[in-house]
């Protein structure tokens, strides 16, 4: 019960701080995405930006991921935020019997994906990839998205990677 609660405000917390890391960073709240369907509220709180200029992940590595700038809305506020989701190529490949999760080989650590505004250690889908920790990929010289048991990370096959540049 304890470890229970310990996680849950943990990972309150980590979406927090993945959501508010870019508005740190000077992101503004931005238009909604055109795809998505508009309502009164989101756009009467969305201002453009360039996206480009905050790109976190613009220093990086990246095979199998890209760069991926979305915006979230709760309670009306818009806030615009970037993550790394997985190339069309990357995505598109068959997997069964596994979870998807980020690994970083070099320390055995483990992080996390933004399930719609939920953080959370594993995910089903590879449409469900969302990494905003930037904090662990600056730590980390490479960061992997695994795909197999997260009990036994050294067996599971490696999707995608990003690593930083020094």
């Amino acid at each position: 019960m304890i470890r229970r609660t310990a996680f849950r405000a943990l990972t309150t917390v980590a979406v927090t701080a993945a959501v508010a890391l870019p508005l740190t960073q000077g992101a503004q709240a931005a238009a909604p995405d055109t795809t998505a369907p508009a309502t009164a509220a989101t756009a009467a709180t969305a201002a453009p930006i360039n996206a480009d200029d905050d790109n976190p992940f613009r220093w990086m590595e990246l095979d199998g991921l890209r760069a991926d700038f979305q915006f979230m809305c709760p309670a009306g506020h818009c806030a615009g935020f970037w993550s790394l989701v997985l190339t069309d190529n990357a995505a598109q490949q068959k997997f069964e019997g596994g979870k998807f999760f980020v690994y970083a080989p070099a320390t055995g650590e483990f992080s996390f994906f933004l399930d719609t505004d939920i953080a959370v250690r594993t995910v089903d889908h590879s449409s469900q990839v969302r990494l905003v920790d930037t904090d662990f990929m600056r730590s980390h010289p490479r960061v992997e998205v695994r795909y197999g048991d997260p009990d036994d990370p050294d067996r599971a096959r490696v999707v995608a990677s990003a690593a930083t540049l020094m």
